[in-house]
């Protein structure tokens, strides 16, 4: 198992662990600025949704403010109840089977060079809306060739025949998050399983060993650092390439309590004990969100990975 020099040397002592204030390193930026603008107005004229609204991320006014946004597919409704999550929850409406073309078009106006695509819980399909996701992958590759495509999907209930239909439209990284421990999961995400993220992830890379897989898990919701670092383990173990590690925030006074606030050196050692275990990259630090600075990481990595997909 790796050591971890910097974990060593923290003093349990110094850790804020009260979660009554906000730490002064926490600092949310405004949403501001012309792109910003134009942003918002391109994903109300074209009926789109994105996660950094709907999940009310912190980093929408940096990601905004430099023209990239994570689109939310799927419609807007999930048919989950996660405790952390910000997206309305319910009976969704039909499936939008020109929602692709909408998404693929912003894609080509905003010029983007890596789009993230994600969506809510389908449950109520046996695919889980999975053809959606590969048709809004190949029709980004028709109107914005080069661009390389992340997406952010369900766990499909561990449904194998749902990623397949994923996988087989080759997008350059396949990101599901875990989002917490497992002793969590029932109080954090009581519709999810831990066997279905294995699967799933496990699964991508036996489908295809070209493209880069990617998770991500919350702190502050009352696990211990010692669990954070087993579900490290069982990551890399399954295949993960990439790895996020973020603060929960709490979005309202309905969701669940923030427990505890990491320290700086609390993400710093985590990082470094990511790396240690073999992950491609770690990006692990307060603010941490899944699609934070995914551009960098595909360009990066593609480079000693693989070349990227015409």
């Amino acid at each position: 198992m790796p050591t971890n020099p910097t974990r060593d040397r923290i003093n349990p002592e110094i850790i804020d662990t009260t979660p009554t204030r906000r730490p002064s390193w926490i600092k949310v930026r405004a949403p501001s600025g012309e792109n910003y603008k134009n942003l918002q107005n391109l994903m109300r004229g074209g009926s789109l949704h994105t996660v950094c609204e709907e999940a009310g991320c912190p980093n929408l006014g940096e990601c905004w403010g430099s023209g990239t946004a994570t689109f939310l597919m799927l419609g807007d409704i999930c048919t989950r109840t996660c405790g952390f999550c910000d997206v309305k929850h319910g009976r969704p409406a039909l499936l939008d089977w020109n929602e692709p073309e909408r998404v693929a078009q912003a894609v080509r106006k905003m010029n983007l060079k890596h789009a993230v695509i994600t969506s809510v819980n389908r449950d109520e399909r046996r695919d889980g809306g999975a053809p959606i996701f590969a048709m809004v992958i190949r029709r980004i590759r028709q109107l914005q060739p080069g661009c390389s495509i992340e997406v952010l999907i369900p766990d499909f209930k561990g449904r194998i025949e749902a990623l397949r239909i994923v996988m087989a439209a080759r997008p350059e990284i396949l990101n599901h998050n875990v989002e917490t421990v497992p002793r969590l999961f029932k109080q954090v995400q009581p519709q999810d399983r831990y066997e279905w993220s294995e699967k799933v992830l496990s699964h991508a890379r036996q489908l295809d060993s070209d493209v880069l897989t990617k998770s991500g898990i919350m702190v502050g919701l009352g696990e211990t650092y010692q669990e954070v670092q087993a579900t490290m383990r069982d990551l890399r173990d399954w295949g993960v390439d990439i790895l996020t590690i973020g603060q929960y925030l709490q979005p309202s006074r309905k969701h669940l309590p923030i427990q505890r606030y990491y320290h700086l050196e609390e993400f710093s050692a985590l990082k470094d004990y990511g790396l240690a275990l073999g992950f491609k990259w770690v990006e692990s630090a307060p603010l941490v969100r899944s699609s934070y600075h995914a551009g960098e990481q595909v360009r990066e990595l593609s480079a000693i990975h693989r070349h990227l997909y015409p």
